[in-house]
């Protein structure tokens, strides 16, 4: 039964009559706190102050928490400091962890919402790759031997809790304990990842982050270190032939990607923009809704429109040449969606490689069962968000020339007679499927 919103309402009410909503974060005590709950003091060379300190300010000044929200951002901030130091310690005990290598990873990016989630998990159904499932990027340290793993079913319990939050998150985008995970899960261990942006509004934290050219070279340097865990976790024998690895925002860390991953591969996922603005804008303000006391649907929706005309402008400006040893891969939701197979195919021949048929058989079967990526269909309209159709494609019209996006329909205006809340009627892309397909 989902939480009714008057409930948290009246927690917020009664909070912040007592003054508990506006105290601020204290970053030595959260420090401490997870050095108490690990038993453990070394963090190792991860530079934490100034990241941690700047999202816990922009929390406090900008973000309007409730009282979900500030338990959920004192739990983020200690499982990720506990989860800090229990790496550390493992790699303090095997400093062979350190030595894994990750040769030649495939980074998957594009617009949010254009196919991307849908590309990852069909890749997925090749053995040789592997990716970070969510309750790794939650709980990446296994329990000491002998102690069954109950890591999965805890992030099932928990995710199932924040589904009682935000009963509209699993249609717009499902996920499991045990589903592939996107990578900015990983970077916010350490403080610098715009993951956090798309759960609070916190604009001084972005805008932070965006202001520094090398910023995102820390977080992924543990985030090398991360997959090296997962890797050495498994064993020699179960080592990926490549990692695949998933994320819009990746769009914003390119040269820190080429930083740290010189071999890396790149590909680029094209859809229309206009098609999928509203979905983000719509996604976010689910995801925010829980945690924060103030929430504009049209603040959201220009913050979203602006945001990713600077990601079309970076893939603009990358072209086919991100710097890396082989060209940019580029596919196009509409091939996708049309003929995945056929789209993985030529994505796996692009860097040399060869489609396995046991692979081709996974992924026939992952469509059958999941004729939408898993996801529900939804009705989206522009002015829910503040925003208008034809100025939105002028705005992106570059993009999609550059690229020769197909431009797709769109929501019509609202009618008199249409529902008040976007959601509730069916909205169908031009292909008549996987409208959601993230």
């Amino acid at each position: 039964m989902p939480i009714p919103t008057a409930v948290l309402k009246l927690a917020d009410t009664v909070a912040g009559a007592f003054g508990l909503l506006d105290r601020r974060f204290a970053t030595d005590d959260l420090i401490r706190l997870a050095r108490r709950r690990a038993g453990l003091e070394d963090f190792g060379d991860v530079d934490l102050a100034e990241p941690l300190r700047r999202f816990l300010e922009s929390c406090a000044d900008d973000a309007s928490l409730g009282v979900v929200g500030r338990f959920a951002t004192r739990w983020d901030a200690v499982r990720f400091l506990s989860n800090l130091l229990l790496l550390r310690a493992a790699e303090r005990a095997q400093p062979t962890i350190l030595g894994e290598p990750i040769a030649q990873p495939i980074f998957i990016t594009g617009l949010p919402r254009s196919g991307t989630t849908f590309l990852h998990r069909m890749m997925l159904a090749d053995r040789a790759n592997r990716a970070p499932l969510v309750y790794e990027t939650i709980y990446p340290c296994p329990p000491p031997p002998g102690r069954r793993d109950r890591r999965a079913a805890q992030v099932a319990r928990q995710l199932r809790t924040f589904e009682k939050l935000a009963p509209e998150f699993r249609a717009l985008h499902p996920l499991n304990a045990t589903s592939p995970q996107e990578c900015s899960e990983i970077t916010a261990h350490v403080f610098r990842s715009l993951r956090f942006d798309t759960t609070y509004h916190i604009p001084s934290y972005r805008a932070w982050l965006d202001a520094d050219p090398a910023g995102h070279v820390p977080a992924y340097q543990f985030h090398r270190r991360f997959l090296q865990h997962l890797q050495h976790q498994a064993g020699p024998q179960a080592r990926p032939a490549r990692w695949v690895l998933k994320c819009p925002d990746h769009l914003f860390a390119l040269e820190a990607i080429r930083a740290v991953y010189p071999d890396a591969r790149l590909v680029f996922v094209h859809r229309d923009p206009v098609k999928v603005l509203l979905s983000v804008a719509r996604l976010t303000e689910v995801l925010r809704r829980p945690f924060t006391r103030r929430l504009d649907p049209k603040q959201i929706g220009r913050e979203e429109s602006l945001r990713w005309q600077q990601g079309t402008q970076r893939m603009i400006a990358v072209g086919d040449d991100a710097g890396l040893p082989e060209p940019v891969c580029h596919v196009h939701y509409l091939d996708l969606v049309s003929d995945p197979v056929s789209t993985v195919d030529q994505l796996y021949g692009h860097f040399g490689l060869a489609l396995p048929s046991a692979a081709v058989h996974g992924m026939e079967r992952y469509v059958a069962a999941q004729p939408n990526g898993g996801y529900g269909t939804h009705a989206y309209y522009f002015e829910d968000h503040g925003l208008d159709a034809e100025a939105e494609r002028k705005k992106f019209r570059n993009y999609m020339v550059r690229f020769g996006v197909t431009p797709e329909s769109v929501p019509s205006r609202r009618s008199p007679a249409s529902p008040a809340s976007a959601g509730l009627s069916r909205e169908v892309d031009q292909r008549g499927e996987r409208s959601e397909a993230g």
